[in-house]
């Protein structure tokens, strides 16, 4: 054999290996992450119970159900709407794996677009998965996933999407984001049936109160944020006194009225539920970051961010000891277990969620340490 054959041999041989290699990281990715629910989950549903044209497609998703032994009210709790922002996904999982409720019923979603943690955003760099040790030391792996709907699994993107129920129109790229899409409809894309199919299960379980755990950019206005529904200002400015008093800032914003097919807008609209969007700081979502890696999503340490808050650019304080993941899993689930309270209070549906890491545990520990 002539050398320039073997060489071409060598060569054809190293890009069929990459092209194994690569192919079976794609499929991987498929794969959902390993949730370990623990004794407080009752039963599991799959979002397709509620819509059955998304059962078989990698729109459905598992429903973790907490129902306590006395009658109450029920809440809905939305991890993974977008999965490139880890604290909602990570706080749904840590209610699954270690809530508890001894009155009323708690739904958990924590993967509420099941299909966008599937892929990464193109072009970002972002790692594919966040690992953390549990307290026997054993290592647990969630993926990191995009902010829209796997085009795999929903394409073409259209030049403009319009929001079916409004007419609103924004960029063709969001006809893949889950909160652009509510309240969804039965004959649209995959994106709007995981929407109506969420719509329907708030419908048909009298769902009380709905929260949707997000992240956001240090330099984006709204961040360290609860909005809220109008019929939801008062449960969540209730709210927001108790979480003060924990040492907890929270900014209280408007849902946009004429801002639709966000949770915040439209499941206030077209349902009797009083819902909640949150927001933390996060530095890998921003466009002042430096590496785009694991460490900066579980640390959110960034020296181009501390460099940031000295000029004056950013809505959120910033220094070397950055915003962790620790943080803002507590912050989440601090909120929760308040505006739980203060909707409590002022609906006289009784809920209440036990075995949650108050926001002072969370920050003094690990967040493997609640994990199963």
């Amino acid at each position: 054999m002539k050398k320039h054959q073997i060489t071409a041999l060598v060569c054809l041989v190293a890009a069929a290996a990459i092209a194994i290699y690569s192919g079976n990281l794609f499929l991987s990715l498929r794969k959902p992450d390993k949730i370990i629910p623990g004794p407080g989950v009752t039963e599991v549903r799959k979002l397709s119970d509620y819509f059955s044209e998304l059962k078989g497609t990698r729109g459905d998703s598992d429903i973790y159900i907490l129902k306590g032994a006395e009658e109450g009210g029920k809440v809905l709790v939305l991890g993974g709407t977008h999965p490139n922002e880890p604290s909602g996904y990570l706080s749904a999982v840590i209610m699954v794996e270690k809530g508890k409720v001894s009155t009323g019923e708690v739904y958990v979603i924590p993967r509420a677009n099941n299909s966008a943690f599937t892929h990464n955003d193109s072009q970002e760099a972002s790692p594919l998965y966040l690992h953390f040790d549990n307290t026997k030391g054993e290592e647990r792996a969630f993926r990191f996933g995009s902010r829209a709907t796997n085009p795999i699994d929903q394409w073409p993107d259209p030049d403009v999407y319009e929001h079916a129920a409004s007419g609103q129109q924004l960029s063709g790229s969001e006809t893949r984001n889950l909160n652009r899409g509510y309240p969804g409809r039965p004959k649209g894309n995959l994106t709007e049936q995981m929407c109506y199919a969420i719509t329907e299960l708030i419908k048909k379980e009298d769902i009380g109160l709905t929260f949707d755990l997000h992240e956001a950019s240090p330099e984006y206005p709204v961040i360290n944020a609860t909005v809220a529904h109008e019929k939801s200002m008062d449960i969540a400015a209730f709210g927001m006194f108790e979480l003060d008093m924990i040492g907890i800032k929270m900014q209280l914003e408007p849902s946009p009225v004429n801002l639709h097919g966000l949770t915040h807008r439209e499941l206030g609209d077209y349902t009797d539920t009083y819902p909640l969007l949150m927001e933390t700081a996060n530095a890998s979502q921003g466009r002042l970051r430096g590496a785009t890696n694991e460490e900066l999503a579980l640390t959110g340490k960034d020296k181009f961010y501390v460099s940031a808050q000295k000029l004056g650019m950013l809505y959120v304080p910033y220094d070397e000891n950055g915003h962790p993941i620790e943080e803002r899993v507590g912050r989440h689930l601090q909120s929760i277990q308040s505006y739980v309270s203060s909707y409590n209070d002022f609906t006289g549906e009784t809920v209440v969620l036990e075995n949650l890491p108050s926001y002072d545990e969370m920050l003094a520990g690990r967040l493997g340490d609640y994990l199963n």
